[in-house]
């Protein structure tokens, strides 16, 4: 199958040049690369043209202007740009283990969605990996002093992904835009993100919860798909969590809603 990479960013160049490497270095390479960039300045589209110079695959640079935090509009605006079959979906801030995308094409299944999860580096390990605008050359593992949490994650293992995938949290139904993955048909059903969401936080629960009721199960790609996540203030995001977002997606779940009325249709 074709697979798309949709890589999600705003004002933060030097990671953004830390994950374009990471995706260079990959046994597996997408495709496509389409990044989806929320109002950045132009150190970003710098960036940017300087890989694509010598990106072995396209490398599309989707801007609009900065009016906020606009998540849902620019993956919309991705999602209908995007030629592949399937659509694999990260932030701008992460390092790729080297079978990230092998590792979820492995996974994919007709009729499902999949919820990766992460590493979380710490900011000292952070600010090193940026300073040098590249990945570490040495492997991240279980016991690198780099790691903040989730450990347990830098672990891959084939054999034990394939028992959880269909088990892990079966009835927990949420979103993780940086390490997330569908089949572009499924999308464009539920007509992509809404647009509603502006401002930190909901949009991927909410991506998640229409797939689920169109009838797409869930599955955990755990042990297998791995990213290590650049350290950011995480819990400054959540205090800038939009009430109005949780209080929107828990009425769209309550009617059952599975279209959205404003999504990606209007970009196709």
């Amino acid at each position: 199958m074709k697979t798309s990479l949709i890589v999600s960013t705003y004002n933060r160049p030097d990671a953004l040049a830390v994950t374009l490497e990471s995706i260079l270095q990959l046994n597996r390479l997408p495709d496509e690369v389409i990044i989806g960039d929320d109002g950045s300045t132009s150190e970003t589209a710098d960036v940017i043209a300087s890989f694509q110079t010598r990106f072995p695959v396209p490398l599309i640079h989707i801007w609009h202007e900065d009016k906020g935090f606009r998540l849902a509009k620019i993956r919309n605006k991705c999602l209908a740009r995007a030629t592949g079959d399937y659509i694999i979906q990260i932030d701008g801030d992460l390092i790729l283990h080297p079978d990230f995308i092998t590792d979820h094409i492995r996974a994919a299944r007709p009729g499902a969605f999949i919820k990766g999860t992460r590493v979380r580096l710490n900011k000292r390990a952070t600010e090193q990996i940026c300073a040098t605008q590249i990945p570490p050359r040495r492997k991240i593992t279980f016991l690198s002093n780099a790691i903040e949490d989730k450990r347990e994650c830098t672990i891959r293992c084939i054999p034990l992904s394939k028992i959880l995938a269909p088990r892990f949290k079966r009835n927990v139904i949420s979103g993780l835009g940086c390490n997330m993955s569908f089949w572009r048909e499924d999308a464009i059903r539920i007509n992509g993100y809404d647009e509603h969401y502006e401002g930190w936080g909901g949009e991927d629960d909410d991506l998640a919860l229409r797939l689920h009721r169109a009838g797409c199960r869930k599955l955990a790609l755990r042990f297998a798909g791995i990213i290590y996540h650049l350290w950011h203030n995480e819990r400054q995001q959540q205090k800038q969590t939009q009430q109005a977002n949780l209080d929107y997606c828990r009425a769209q779940t309550e009617q059952g809603v599975i279209r959205c009325e404003h999504g990606m249709d209007q970009y196709l």
